[in-house]
């Protein structure tokens, strides 16, 4: 009997231990346990209605309890229920002018729904209270950029930057602004190329660049002169960056030369970009190429994620076995190290075949067969004074440029870019 009841015991002790956590888990009584229990079913079962209860009976328990109205606000805007969304957050900055939170949920909202004086209003209240958020900044640089204040945008992110280094949201957005804030580009660069095998002569490439920032986005045309294969070429080129909405843009390019050979005939290019959360951007697009024969077309498809100051990113260009005699394929990691501003940087990639977007070695696509190569490179970027980029980069091909045949090709560029 005394065997049963201490076996009885330890069962009974063993279920308590294995359910108190259940218990506590959903334990309503509180106002700390209901907002928790909102959180839960808001995010993990995707239950806003039920997530509402538990905040609605929350708020009745204490109702100046100002995280419960601010993420009730937050599922309202998430729901689309604006008005009610702008009650939660205004009632919680009257009860508690500059919190925080209230002000990072409400900018949001008003943001999203094209409000940018009142969402630029919040933010500049907030910091106010908050003079170190770097939320508050940040969103505050998001708005004055779409509002096309450039200047200002610039300052307020940089603010961000100061406060965190590594703040990878503020890295991002610091390059959109970059590209945004002046009106005009002129870039020069110089490649060369030299061959251990493959070719007796070196290559040489010099482009001349001249680009302009509009309302809809950046225009740039290009002139490309290459010598190669002792033959010269002339390549002209035009671009454009067409912006869509805060989240999409896209790329559109032309390039023409009548110098088949030492240039594609015809190459263009379509993608669509998309500035993500969690600071990740990616990018889907196709490729167009015409040597003397069949065009070709190639898919392209990219992925990038900013982290604190680095951003990595992995692409592939994909090209049909209906263009080649089998389906070809390029891939490219890459990493970019950001020491300073947007424009001072240090990058590495490597790489397995040629890029349609190489334009030293697209010309090197002109046929059905695509051989093995392997790429490494780096490039180095810094700016000087306000409004100059200086660039040097190099690489190192190692390609299969006929079957079982193993050449090294070796390249160096130097560039400098002018912003006015």
């Amino acid at each position: 009997m005394s065997f049963n009841l201490n076996i009885g015991r330890i069962l009974f002790a063993v279920f308590a231990i294995s359910v108190s956590p259940v218990v506590a888990q959903t334990d309503t009584s509180s106002s700390d346990g209901l907002l928790k229990a909102a959180r839960k079913a808001a995010f993990d079962d995707d239950n806003y209605p039920q997530a509402k209860v538990y905040l609605y009976k929350a708020i009745e328990k204490s109702p100046n309890y100002s995280d419960l109205r601010v993420f009730l606000g937050r599922i309202y805007t998430w729901t689309k229920n604006y008005d009610s969304a702008r009650i939660c957050f205004e009632e919680v900055l009257k009860q508690n002018p500059g919190y925080e939170d209230a002000c990072l949920a409400y900018a949001d909202m008003t943001f999203w729904n094209d409000e940018n004086e009142k969402s630029l209003t919040i933010c500049e209240e907030g910091i106010k209270y908050n003079p170190k958020s770097e939320g508050l900044y940040l969103k505050k640089a998001r708005v004055l950029n779409s509002m096309r204040r450039f200047s200002d945008a610039d300052k307020a992110v940089q603010v961000v930057i100061s406060l965190n280094k590594n703040n990878t949201e503020a890295r991002a957005l610091a390059n959109r602004i970059r590209e945004n804030a002046v009106k005009n580009r002129i870039g020069v660069s110089y490649d060369f190329v030299t061959f251990d095998k493959q070719f007796s002569d070196p290559w040489h490439l010099v482009s001349v660049d001249y680009g302009r920032n509009t309302g809809i986005g950046s225009i740039i045309g290009r002139f490309n002169y290459a010598n190669r294969f002792a033959s010269n070429g002339y390549q002209y080129e035009l671009e454009a960056y067409p912006r869509i909405s805060n989240t999409f843009y896209s790329y559109v390019g032309i390039a023409y030369s009548d110098n088949i050979g030492v240039f594609p005939h015809w190459r263009g290019g379509f993608s669509l970009y998309a500035n993500l959360p969690k600071s990740y951007e990616a990018e889907l697009g196709v490729r167009y190429l015409k040597f003397s024969g069949d065009p070709t077309y190639v898919y392209t498809g990219y992925v990038g994620k900013y982290y604190k100051s680095w951003l990595f990113g992995a692409r592939a260009y994909i090209t049909p076995s209906t263009f080649t005699s089998t389906v070809s394929s390029s891939y490219n990691l890459s990493a970019r190290y950001y020491y300073a501003s947007a424009d001072d940087m240090l990058g590495f990639n490597i790489g397995y075949g040629v890029s349609p977007d190489d334009r030293l070695n697209v010309i090197q696509l002109n046929g059905v067969t695509q051989l093995t190569s392997y790429k490494a490179g780096f490039i180095f970027r810094k700016k000087f004074s306000k409004f100059n980029v200086f660039t040097i980069d190099g690489s190192w091909l190692n390609q299969e440029y006929l079957p079982k045949t193993i050449g090294n090709q070796y390249q160096f560029s130097i560039g400098c870019l002018r912003r006015f």
